[in-house]
C-alpha cells in the first residue's frame, strides 16, 4: 500500500469512525507491555487477557512477540530479535537473572505476570497519579506523509522511543507446543526505533511516515521513556498511541 493511500485512509477514517487515540489529551493512564510468544503453551490466557486491555481507554498496549522458543519447533512469526532484547534489557533494569513468558511490564516500572486483565488493569489503575504514572503530555498525529509528535514540558530527561505495531494478525501454529490452533493477536510490536531525547523542555518532531509502508504497520505508540546508567529501557513519564483504521 503507498503512502499517499495511507494518507487518504488515515484522513476518511477521522472524517467517519474517528481516530482510536489512546493518547488523546489526559486520557492515558499507562502502558502496558507484553512479553509472548507463539511457541508457548502458557501464553494464551495472556494473550486474551492482553487483547481485554487493548479495549479499555487510557491504556498503550503493546505486545512484543520473542523468538527465544523458536528452538521448540515453532518459528514465531511476529517475533524478532530487537523485541527479545528490549526484554532483556528490562531483566537488567529490575535486576533479575533471566526472563520469562508471558510477562507483563507496567509503565517500565513494574513486571508482573500477565495472565489477569483485571490484576494488570488494576496495577495500571494504582500507579496514576503517582509518581509511577504518566506526567508529561504527549500527543501525535499523521499530517500527510509526516509523524508529528509533541512533547509537553517536564522534569528530569528521557528517550523519545517510537513504536510501530499491527493492530490484528490471525496466525495458524503449525508446529510446536500450540500446534493445530489458530490464534489472534492484538497490537504487535513490528519495529521500535528512537527518535530524539527529550530534557525536561517542551518540543516537536517531525518524522517521515514511510514506515507504515515499509512495517505494513498500522498503529504507531510514542514512549518518553527513561533509561538506566547502561542504557536499559526504565520508568515511561509520557505515551501516546494512535491506530489508522486500515484493513489487513
Amino acid at each position: 500500500m503507498g503512502l499517499k493511500r495511507i494518507a487518504a485512509a488515515f484522513a476518511a477514517y477521522v472524517l467517519t469512525a474517528g481516530l482510536a487515540l489512546a493518547g488523546e489529551t489526559g486520557a492515558v493512564k499507562g502502558v502496558v507491555e507484553l512479553f509472548t510468544s507463539q511457541g508457548c503453551n502458557s501464553c494464551p490466557p495472556a494473550d486474551r487477557a492482553f487483547e481485554t486491555l487493548t479495549r479499555q481507554p487510557g491504556i498503550v498496549a503493546l505486545a512484543y512477540h520473542v523468538d527465544y522458543w523458536n528452538y521448540r519447533g515453532w518459528t514465531d512469526t511476529l517475533g524478532s530479535p530487537g523485541n527479545t532484547a528490549r526484554q532483556y534489557g528490562y531483566a537488567r533494569s529490575f535486576g533479575r537473572n533471566g526472563v520469562y513468558t508471558p510477562q507483563a511490564v507496567i509503565n517500565g516500572r513494574v513486571q508482573m505476570k500477565a495472565v489477569d486483565a483485571s490484576a494488570l488493569s488494576g496495577k495500571i489503575n494504582t500507579l496514576a497519579g503517582t509518581e509511577g504514572g504518566l506526567r508529561v503530555k504527549v500527543d501525535a498525529a499523521l499530517q500527510g506523509d509526516a509523524l508529528a509528535i509533541n512533547i509537553g514540558p517536564g522534569s528530569g530527561k528521557a528517550d523519545i522511543v517510537v513504536v510501530y505495531f499491527r493492530q490484528q494478525k490471525d496466525v495458524d501454529v503449525l508446529k510446536g507446543e500450540n500446534k493445530g490452533q489458530r490464534f489472534t493477536y492484538w497490537n504487535s510490536v513490528s519495529d521500535i526505533q528512537p527518535a530524539g531525547m527529550w530534557h525536561g523542555e517542551a518540543v516537536s518532531l517531525s518524522l517521515p511516515a514511510k514506515k507504515l509502508r515499509d512495517e505494513g504497520s498500522d498503529g504507531i505508540a510514542v514512549l518518553l521513556q527513561s533509561a538506566t546508567e547502561k542504557g536499559d529501557p526504565s520508568a515511561i513519564i509520557g505515551a501516546t498511541a494512535l491506530t489508522i483504521g486500515l484493513t489487513q
